[in-house]
């Protein structure tokens, strides 16, 4: 009977205040969606950068049977006696040269494939595509120049590049990026916890000869409390599942969709998947869930004395 009476009340709760309960759906939406935009972009730099990023400041790749442009790669893939002098003149650089990572064509297609699984032109590539390399910590990045000068154009190579400096400007931009959105997310939170409060207040205010009866009969704070708290979470809980379906969206088609119409754009970076929004689910729905039951009940405490 009490359980019946609870749902009727929040029923009811729900019907008279649909002009507020909207309000609290749609600041929820757009608080958490920008709070998902955020951990996404911060995916998206850790995605981006990579196993080696953290590691490698300079990458020498070897010649393939592609390589045709390169004047050092005239006669075709890099032969043994070329890679082994590669990196005997490497350990001559020493200690400019302080850890060197060899990665064969096949290691270079396997970690491909689990940092481009996203990109929609995966399987075009080939793996004799993939060329060998060689990974290189210096001591002294600001020195890079010394090792363009080393083995630039030496036979074997088909280029050298700095890797950091390259991918520094696009890491910085998305961390501003991330960082924006999470500012404005703490924004919209405190508009949610705003708007909530003062619907509360409201809706208390509307129901207090409902509230003053159920206080003659003897009823406790906890079934007083309980309608109200659950109409926030129901309408908090369907902002952020809004907010969710939004996210799963943004990346469905406008990430993975841009870069199917950019022939050149999947190859640029790792993309984040919708793997990535389900990662990001679970910290938005038990978000919303603890954002409205504690600003609910603190408001209820503060103003509806039981």
């Amino acid at each position: 009977m009490r359980l019946q009476f609870m749902l009727s009340e929040i029923a009811n709760g729900l019907r008279r205040n649909a002009s507020m309960i909207i309000s609290v759906i749609l600041v929820s939406m757009v608080s958490l969606f920008f709070l998902g935009s955020g951990l996404l972009a911060q995916r998206q730099v850790s995605t981006a950068k990579g196993y080696w990023y953290d590691k490698v400041q300079v990458s020498i790749f070897l010649c393939t049977a592609q390589s045709t442009d390169s004047p050092s790669c005239a006669d075709g893939a890099v032969t043994a006696t070329q890679r082994d002098q590669i990196r005997r003149d490497l350990d001559s650089l020493k200690p400019l040269v302080e850890k060197v990572y060899f990665e064969s064509s096949d290691q270079a297609f396997t970690r491909f494939q689990e940092q481009f699984r996203n990109s929609p032109y995966l399987g075009s590539i080939d793996k004799s595509a993939m060329p060998e390399s060689f990974r290189v910590k210096l001591s002294d990045p600001t020195r890079f120049g010394e090792v363009v000068s080393a083995f630039d154009g030496a036979p074997g190579v088909e280029t050298v590049s700095d890797q950091r400096k390259v991918l520094d400007t696009f890491f910085n931009l998305l961390n501003v990026l991330s960082i924006g959105a999470v500012a404005l997310a703490v924004i919209m939170l405190i508009c949610s916890i705003l708007l909530i409060t003062t619907t509360i207040r409201q809706v208390a205010f509307t129901r207090r000869r409902q509230v003053g009866i159920m206080r003659l009969v003897g009823a406790s704070s906890t079934v007083i409390y309980l309608p109200f708290v659950v109409e926030t979470v129901l309408a908090t809980m369907v902002g952020a599942a809004l907010a969710i379906g939004l996210l799963w969206a943004m990346v469905h088609y406008g990430i993975s969709g841009l870069f199917d119409n950019d022939p050149g754009g999947g190859g640029l970076v790792s993309l984040i998947g919708e793997h990535d929004v389900w990662l990001i689910t679970p910290w938005l729905a038990v978000g919303g869930l603890v954002l409205a039951v504690v600003t609910s009940w603190i408001t209820l405490r503060r103003y509806l004395r039981v």
